[in-house]
């Protein structure tokens, strides 16, 4: 059995963190780890625990969400945040995609369309609000990642040895997938084996010691 998806929710209204957290463990496969009320908090909180998904309220006591996105990023680019909020954040919109958040969406929004998304997330899109559409400016982001946040967990794996079989298990993938996505990297990388793919990618900015383990 796969590994369930590991997520950490920071907001600062207890009841409203509850209720998120509830909602979340009604999805097969998830799994909430912890609570935090404070930016401060959630970055602790993800260095302790390494989650593969945060939720993440815009307005907080101590920060705001796009610096707390920021921080996570930094340090770990492979995390998905979803921006999950009370409030319109639409004008926010452009700086979300400049961090690479990998979702924005309201509070009110329904178990079952939370469960998709998660699902169009975790094939590396991104999922925004309608209303966002008009704010967005194409030309800030006409320069793609070299990887995907997929491809970052699976060479950070590689670099640590991870198998094959342990790399699907931890993004939940087939192992023939594994190996499909491999052949993407080195061609993305320019490197014909694993050991030159290993090599560049450790000299890339997309490395951290945190990241990927097995």
């Amino acid at each position: 059995m796969s590994k369930p998806l590991k997520v950490i929710i920071v907001d600062d209204h207890p009841l409203m963190a509850e209720a998120t957290k509830h909602l979340l463990e009604q999805i097969e496969g998830i799994q909430v780890i912890d609570i935090a009320s404070s930016g401060k908090k959630g970055l602790e909180l993800i260095d302790l625990h390494k989650p593969d998904m945060v939720f993440l309220d815009y307005q907080l006591p101590d920060k705001v969400g796009t610096d707390v996105a920021k921080e996570i990023k930094t340090k770990y680019p492979a995390i998905h945040i979803i921006i999950f909020t009370g409030v319109d954040v639409s004008d926010m919109i452009n700086n979300f995609l400049a961090l690479q958040v990998s979702g924005v969406i309201s509070k009110g929004t329904s178990r079952t369309a939370i469960k998709n998304m998660i699902g169009v997330i975790l094939e590396d899109h991104i999922v925004l609000p309608r209303s966002a559409l008009n704010k967005i400016r194409l030309t800030d982001y006409t320069q793609d990642p070299l990887l995907s946040q997929d491809e970052v967990i699976i060479m950070s794996m590689v670099v640590k040895g991870a198998t094959l079989d342990q790399i699907g298990e931890r993004i939940h993938i087939s192992k023939r997938s594994v190996d499909n996505y491999q052949r993407k990297i080195y061609e993305k990388l320019g490197v014909e084996t694993r050991a030159e793919a290993i090599e560049k990618f450790i000299k890339s900015h997309y490395y951290t010691d945190s990241q990927g383990g097995v």
